[in-house]
């Protein structure tokens, strides 16, 4: 029952959502646009339930050659992998992009995930297949976590969203992602997604 009722959760949050946010994501979608070249959503592939690859969608907030540039830069990439796959102050990142991710408005599209059913407004990070086989390479006493997970989709917020986001290194992150996997509550949605909007306001660990 609780995944019946997570899933009817989903759908009416994510509808709620885009409706509500229409005008300012069609305002962002604009910025974004003339802001620099380049589509305005960004698609990607991330590991999902069971392992499965999908795809996640994100309103772009780099250039649109963000990856070659990291692969490029050997000190840029470094970096990223030492930083939990984050860059901060990255020189990719658009000046409009600067700000919808600090606002966490790049994540909305999102939204459409979770009604495609890839996604859930609650769960675990959805990792970039390389980063998630590096990051376990480098933590190898966490791959039982991941195996956790990953039974469950992930989200557009979860329990490390709300604690701290990128200032959380992957071993503790893959932790908290397990525990909330495992603990099936409707309660404990609710209180992640309360939390949420006060996460995003301090803007901590966004980058």
């Amino acid at each position: 029952m609780y995944f019946f009722w997570k899933r009817i959760m989903d759908i009416a949050i994510s509808l709620m959502v885009l409706i509500f946010f229409s005008p300012i994501l069609t305002i962002v979608a604009i910025l974004i646009y003339l802001d620099s070249p380049g589509p305005v959503i960004f698609v990607q592939k991330r590991v999902g339930q069971r392992g499965r690859i999908f795809n996640f969608y994100k309103f772009r907030s780099m250039v649109v050659n963000a990856e070659d540039l990291l692969y490029k830069n050997q000190k840029l990439l470094e970096e990223y992998k030492k930083n939990s796959y984050k860059i901060l102050d990255d020189p990719r990142v658009t000046k409009i992009g600067k700000f919808i991710r600090k606002s966490s408005l790049d994540e909305f599209p999102q939204f459409i995930n979770v009604l495609m059913g890839d996604m859930s407004v609650v769960g675990p990070r959805a990792y970039k297949p390389d980063e998630l086989e590096e990051q376990q390479n480098s933590y190898p006493d966490t791959i039982g976590y991941v195996t956790d997970l990953i039974k469950v989709k992930p989200g557009i917020t979860g329990p490390w969203q709300v604690s701290g986001r990128s200032e959380i290194n992957f071993d503790k992150r893959v932790k908290m992602d397990a525990y909330y996997a495992n603990r099936h509550s409707i309660f404990y949605d609710l209180f992640i997604i309360f939390k949420t909007p006060f996460a995003v306001l301090k803007g901590r660990g966004a980058v």
